[in-house]
């Protein structure tokens, strides 16, 4: 029993890492869509390191799965190999008790046959009961062979399942090693780009001074809602709609959706090494999620648009109001709300910029603020 209650968590654990193996591998696949693009335009740019980044964390990922399927195999195996020996040595002992009690019954039969042994009784009492005792010695005979047959069964059993698992981790042994082969490849190729990204330092230094120059629109302009809607957002003469909705939007922390149907993660809130520059960092206040091709922007939950304004370099960004919270999309084009709607949840913003100078990825730029800038990771969905 305790074996095989064992098993059975070990297995249910084992489950849900084959799922979790799947699922990053599924998402390399989309992340190599994305690469694939990017070769064939021949770009070598701050996109691609930041997608061969996604994917390297994936692929390490997926081997750091593997490396746990191959530690709970391992430990079954231990188990299995442990209950067979047990079983083994009781099926031993059982046969010799059994063959002992085969061999005592036959030369008491042969000596005394039972009807004599019965029929002998002082009275029919006690020849009752000499009956039910033999029927009883007959009975456990019987139960003794069929538990040597059903402890065979078991050993049998044990064994398949042991040769079943030194396959699967021979299997898994193989494909992380094709796994680690990869990643190295990957991480070559990286390292091929940055060099080459490393001799335009000074385009690079550019481009971050633009990053941190629309950050900064940004921030200016969320806080001149907050001192306009400060009033009705932060203090308790809040109205009833906007502090439930305020309530609900804090109560699905990690649950929302995403402000895209399909994307990546290339850039992770607050400071960050740059992926090119050394001893450069950049602070991020929120993270870009990028796609090959069209992608369109969605709310995250239900609320108000409070402000639609155009930044040079960034096209147009969309703040919404959630109660206190406010969500921030921005590198929008094809804007389809305005300020002053009502948005459901899922409900479509607009189409994030498609830039052709970068094979045509689009990146949405997603932030998420109360009184301080949120990491946005923690808000969305893991799925």
């Amino acid at each position: 029993m305790f074996f095989g209650f064992y098993t059975c968590l070990k297995g249910q654990t084992k489950a849900e890492l084959e799922e979790q193996r799947k699922k990053t591998l599924d998402e390399i696949a989309y992340v190599d869509n994305l690469l694939k693009t990017t070769a064939k335009e021949k770009t070598e740019s701050m996109s691609a390191i930041k997608i061969i980044g996604k994917k390297l964390d994936l692929r390490e990922s997926v081997i750091r799965v593997m490396d746990k399927e191959i530690s709970l195999l391992s430990e079954r195996i231990e188990l299995n190999a442990l209950a067979i020996e047990i079983m083994g040595k009781d099926m031993v002992e059982l046969k010799n008790d059994y063959a002992k009690a085969v061999i005592n019954s036959y030369r008491y039969q042969k000596g005394n046959p039972e009807l004599v042994y019965i029929l002998s009784a002082k009275d029919f009492n006690q020849g009752y009961k000499r009956l039910k005792y033999l029927q009883q010695i007959t009975k456990f005979r019987r139960r003794e062979s069929e538990i040597i047959l059903e402890l065979k069964e078991q050993i049998e059993t044990s064994k398949e399942k042991l040769q079943n698992d030194l396959y699967r981790i021979s299997d898994l042994k193989s494909r992380e090693e094709q796994q680690k082969s990869l990643l190295q490849s990957e991480q070559e190729r990286k390292k091929q780009i940055v060099k080459s990204l490393s001799n335009k330092e000074k385009q690079l230094k550019k481009d971050l001074e633009e990053k941190k120059r629309i950050a900064k629109r940004i921030e200016n302009e969320i806080a001149r809602i907050l001192e306009d809607e400060r009033k009705k957002v932060v203090r308790s003469d809040s109205t009833p709609e906007q502090t439930l909705i305020g309530e609900n939007f804090a109560e699905n922390k990690g649950r929302l959706p995403w402000p895209v149907e399909k994307g990546i993660i290339t850039s992770h809130f607050g400071v960050q090494k740059h992926p090119v520059l050394k001893n450069v960092t950049e602070n991020n206040i929120g993270i870009e999620i990028t796609s090959s091709g069209k992608m369109t922007a969605r709310s995250v939950f239900q609320g108000e648009v409070v402000k639609v304004f155009p930044i040079s370099g960034a096209n147009i960004t969309v703040i919404i109001r959630h109660g206190k919270y406010l969500s921030v999309y921005a590198n929008i084009v094809n804007v389809k709300v305005k300020q002053g709607d009502k948005l459901t949840t899922k409900q479509d913003i607009g189409d994030v910029y498609s830039d052709p100078g970068d094979s045509y990825n689009s990146t949405l730029k997603f932030m998420i603020f109360t009184t301080e800038y949120l990491d946005p990771e923690s808000w969305i969905s893991k799925n």
